[in-house]
């Protein structure tokens, strides 16, 4: 009696954060974001997803985020702020609030890019903060060009503004099943999202 390994059903799609039809984002997972408008990609986000989003940022670093200029992608009202005063408690804090569950969204503004072990961490802790229900997301901010150890997907956004047009150029630097590829962000409206038009890499200045 033979047996069919592979049945004929197409394997199920994991679950994801919707940004645009061209961008989904894996709950469970841990995601990158860097380049000088990583903040304004993470306020997008927030602004797609539903429930509180968890913001840890260390307390030494003295830029807070402006309500103002959250409002055109998420209700402030939304977050929760949290500075902790260590270094070795930032990577602590999300992996514990991953492993809760009781967050949908969080995010780390980090001084740097973390190393593999506690990213491999952070993922394991999503995955166990889904067991009971939706699955939450992590999204790493790091400076420069970041390098993340082991995220699932990093992206690089920079602000190219023209005029009263306010434009980004977004670019996926790593996926694990999709190639690298840059667009033009453009916000017509608050609330509304981005407008992504792709554009070839040779044209962007990052």
């Amino acid at each position: 009696m033979s047996t069919n390994l592979l049945g004929r059903k197409p394997a199920r799609e994991a679950p994801g954060l919707v940004l645009h039809p061209q961008i989904t984002l894996q709950l469970g997972r841990v995601h990158e974001a860097c380049g000088p408008a990583r903040r304004s990609f993470a306020t997008w986000l927030a602004g797609q997803a539903q429930g509180p989003v968890l913001w840890i940022s260390p307390a030494w670093e003295h830029g807070q985020l402006n309500p103002d200029g959250m409002m055109p992608f998420a209700d402030p009202a939304r977050f929760i702020f949290v500075r902790p005063t260590r270094a070795e408690d930032l990577l602590w804090c999300m992996e514990e609030a991953l492993r809760s569950g009781a967050i949908p969204l969080i995010i780390g503004d980090l001084p740097g890019a973390p190393a593999l072990t506690p990213v491999r961490r952070m993922h394991l802790a999503a995955e166990q903060g889904g067991a009971m229900g939706r699955a939450p997301l992590g999204l790493l901010l790091t400076p420069g060009g970041g390098g993340a150890q082991g995220v699932e997907t990093r992206w690089h956004m920079a602000a190219n503004h023209q005029g009263e047009a306010r434009r980004w150029v977004l670019t996926r630097r790593r996926a694990r099943a999709l190639p690298p590829v840059s667009w033009q962000a453009t916000q017509t409206k608050p609330r509304a999202g981005l407008n992504l038009t792709r554009i070839r890499a040779q044209d962007v200045l990052v």
